[in-house]
């Protein structure tokens, strides 16, 4: 297929999708794939293979809200706590097609956001995945032109974008403009306020062009978007209890899950390793998740861009399961989703034994956790 027909079939995707209600997106293959071998760190000599496993695949997007995995691949921590298996990982530019990967058995474990976690749970009847542990929290930004927009009630009428239809932010959005007493059409995006999906990648430039007002989305998207001359009005983290939501949450596929619960509790145990890194060592992350960003695309992300948009995030092993629910609650009260039953879709069982083992506290999995 070439390049021009797989850049047109993901727009066309990005537009037409949604990844709450539908797991299918039109674009080639599942992402591209990278090992830990690649790296400085390697398999330490005498190592022994976990599971019998020569390899463990984990998925991932070249984002900052998955900084977890983009450190814990480039510092070997992964890979440290895994032995002679090899990690291999596979990044993602969307939810849809990382879900596609692990229903197909190329990907055992993933880095993904609630609403793709809900849809790959829901659409196959809680037969896919389970939520194993936390990742982010934060890391969302409403940020407008300040010479069209200087308050939040001046978001009417204006054109904000969102990543893609029925995303995690584009279903925040539309809750907070249906708690603003305005009227969307969720599907259209048309009304008092007109959203339009639009790309993360492509956003930036239609805000240079004057296409959108504004933009209701992650980091590092937000901050290039200041960087450009827009200005935040709101962060979305002032929105929720304790200022805390899940953004990336860790799933693994059920089938791996019960076939090789020693490789899982040793990823989870790299994650654990790989948070409490990241917050004590800021700086140091801060450069590894850029070198690694910088190996995945080409290019490293710019101090304006960088500082601001990781200030914003916060690292966590707690899934924060009640704003799970509180998200498929927003995307019900949208007409995006039918009310789903999310009985069953976290063990955090594997999570709070590798917790425990730190000294650190169990995490809850608010009554949604597989009996």
């Amino acid at each position: 297929m070439s390049a021009s027909r797989t850049t047109a079939r993901r727009r066309l995707a990005a537009v037409a999708a949604l990844p709450l209600l539908a797991v299918a997106l039109s674009a080639c293959g599942y992402g591209s794939e990278k090992s830990s071998s690649d790296e400085a760190t390697g398999v330490a000599a005498g190592a022994k293979k976990t599971d019998g496993l020569d390899t463990v695949r984990i998925g991932y997007f070249p984002n900052l809200t998955h900084a977890t995995a983009l450190v814990g691949v480039e510092k070997g921590l992964f890979q440290k706590e895994l032995g002679a298996t090899k990690v291999k990982g596979s990044t993602f530019n969307a939810g849809p097609s990382e879900i596609e990967a692990l229903n197909a058995g190329s990907i055992d474990i993933g880095f993904i956001g609630p609403s793709p976690s809900i849809n790959g749970y829901t659409q196959t009847n809680g037969k896919s995945l389970r939520i194993i542990g936390g990742s982010a929290s934060g890391g969302v930004k409403l940020v407008v032109d300040p010479a069209k927009i200087k308050t939040l009630d001046d978001v009417k009428g204006k054109k904000i974008a969102t990543p893609q239809l029925g995303n995690t932010q584009d279903v925040a959005f539309l809750n907070w403009i249906a708690e603003k007493g305005w009227k969307v059409d969720a599907q259209s995006g048309k009304g008092d306020v007109s959203v339009v999906r639009t790309d993360n990648k492509i956003t930036p430039d239609a805000y240079k062009s004057g296409s959108i007002d504004g933009a209701w989305v992650p980091e590092p998207t937000a901050s290039k978007l200041v960087a450009e001359g827009a200005k935040e009005i709101l962060d979305e983290s002032t929105l929720w209890p304790d200022k805390k939501f899940v953004i990336t949450n860790i799933i693994v596929s059920q089938k791996f899950l019960k076939e090789h619960p020693a490789a899982v509790e040793a990823v989870l145990r790299g994650s654990v390793k790989t948070n409490a890194w990241i917050n004590s060592h800021e700086d140091e992350a801060k450069a590894a998740a850029n070198k690694a960003l910088e190996g995945l695309s080409g290019k490293a992300l710019p101090a304006d861009v960088l500082d601001p948009a990781w200030k914003s995030l916060r690292f966590t092993d707690d899934p924060l399961a009640s704003t799970l629910q509180a998200e498929a609650d927003h995307a019900v009260k949208a007409g995006l989703l039918k009310k789903p039953d999310l009985n069953g879709i976290y063990d955090l069982k594997p999570l709070n034994k590798v917790l425990k083992a730190a000294g650190e506290p169990e995490v809850s999995d608010a009554g949604l956790g597989v009996k």
